[in-house]
Formats: structure tokens, C-alpha cells, sequence
């Protein structure tokens, strides 16, 4: 990857790992959090019932990927379904945590790795789950992101990218101008008419589509989804 996506991932892993641990530990738990924070944690347990839903209900055989894993939510209940999980985040206090919360017994399997979600030696997968790690980056680095994941997916790869609305733009111009030491890096607002036209045009995901997209707005939580499907390999959502 080039050079930016380089030093994102970096104040990434900085970040997760010196800055916020603890904070994201109890966010991500079922402690009591303040009135903002449980927004957030509402507004992804949204989107991960709905990246989860754009899953096979059935999923023994297939290899999934959750990129960005954090502390192991989705991949469990990947595994639920029987899917053979790789969970790969670069934070190791984050992955540390997703192993001490891993469930006895599971229909799947689940391995936690450390390390960057484009890493070949993960292998090949059959589906691709991304929420809330590629919204940090540009959307130049995101395509190619998705372009190094998609020669390696057969079926399915799902992301959230930040979606560009005015109230995001102005918080984002803000967190810019007033950076706090304690403060994640900035996320990268798309809209969504520029990100699927990119998509669109990017040869070396000809062979792709966008199925289907949803946003998730929860409080201080702005996300929105997109399903892109292999030619051949669409399929109806899980849940209702």
C-alpha cells in the first residue's frame, strides 16, 4: 500500500493500543457508559446486525474475514453460523480482548490475528467484512484496499465508510482544527454518488457490484454500508 495508508494505519495502532484500549473495551461490553457513548455503541450494534445480515445464514465451509475485528463481536457470530473465521485487527490490547471474551463452543472457528487486514498470508475468503476500519482512510486508499481484498474474495465484501453529510463535514473540519492528543484520528467523510462512481470505474473491480447499501445514524454514530457482490454470487439478506 502506499505511503498514506501506511501512516493512518500506524496513528491506528497507536491509537488503539496506548490512547483508548480501555475506552473502547467498555464500549464495546455491556458496562454502563455515558449518554454519548451509548449512541455509539447503539449505532454499531445496528450496523453490525446489519452487515450480519447481508451473510449467508448458513456459512459452515466458508472462509470469512472480518477485517478490523476489534473486540470479536461479529466474528463470534460468524462463527455461530459456522464459518471459519479469520479476525484481524491491528491493536493487539483490542485482539487480547477479543480472546478473553471468546465463547467455550462455537458451530465455526475463530482465529485472532494481529496485523494488517491486507495481508495475503490470511489467504483466500469467501465473504469480507469491514465495520469501521476503512473510515479512516482516503478514498483513494480505500479502493485500493478493496481492490487488494477483492482478488482474494469470492463472494462478498461489505464495508462502512463514513458518509458525507453537512454536520459530518463540520465535525470533521473541527476535529481538524482543534486535534486533541486523546482523540482517534479523523475520519474521512465520502459520499456516497463519488465513492460507488470510483467503484464503478476501477477496472480491477470490473467484476464487481453494489448490492445493496444502508446507513446507520444513532446519536454521535454515522455510518452507512455497502454490500459489493462478485458477478454471480448476489443473494437474499438473512433477516428481514
Amino acid at each position: 500500500m502506499n505511503t498514506s495508508y501506511l501512516h493512518r494505519r500506524g496513528e491506528l495502532r497507536t491509537y488503539f493500543d496506548r490512547t483508548a484500549a480501555e475506552t473502547w473495551a467498555r464500549l464495546t461490553s455491556d458496562a454502563p457508559v455515558s449518554r454519548i457513548r451509548a449512541t455509539v455503541r447503539a449505532g454499531r450494534d445496528s450496523m453490525r446486525e446489519v452487515l450480519l445480515s447481508w451473510l449467508p445464514a448458513d456459512l459452515t465451509g466458508m472462509r470469512v474475514l472480518d477485517a478490523g475485528c476489534g473486540t470479536g463481536a461479529l466474528a463470534v457470530e460468524a462463527a455461530r453460523r459456522g464459518a471459519t473465521v479469520i479476525a484481524v485487527d491491528i491493536s493487539e490490547s483490542l485482539i487480547d480482548v477479543a480472546r478473553e471474551r471468546l465463547p467455550g463452543k462455537l458451530p465455526g472457528s475463530i482465529t485472532f490475528r494481529v496485523g494488517d487486514m491486507l495481508d495475503p498470508e490470511f489467504g483466500d475468503f469467501d465473504h469480507v467484512v469491514a465495520m469501521d476500519s476503512l473510515i479512516h482512510y482516503s478514498p483513494e486508499d480505500v479502493l485500493l484496499a478493496l481492490e487488494q481484498l477483492a482478488a482474494r474474495t469470492g463472494q462478498s465484501m461489505q464495508f462502512t465508510f463514513a458518509p458525507s453529510t453537512p454536520a459530518l463535514e463540520v465535525m470533521h473540519r473541527v476535529g481538524k482544527l482543534f486535534p486533541r492528543s486523546n482523540r482517534s484520528p479523523a475520519i474521512v467523510p465520502i459520499a456516497e454518488a463519488h465513492l460507488t462512481a470510483m467503484l464503478g470505474q476501477h477496472r480491477s473491480l470490473s467484476g464487481w457490484h453494489c448490492a445493496e447499501t444502508r446507513r446507520i445514524s444513532s446519536g454521535f454514530y454515522k455510518s452507512q454500508a455497502l454490500r459489493l457482490c462478485a458477478q454471480g454470487h448476489d443473494f437474499e439478506e438473512t433477516h428481514p
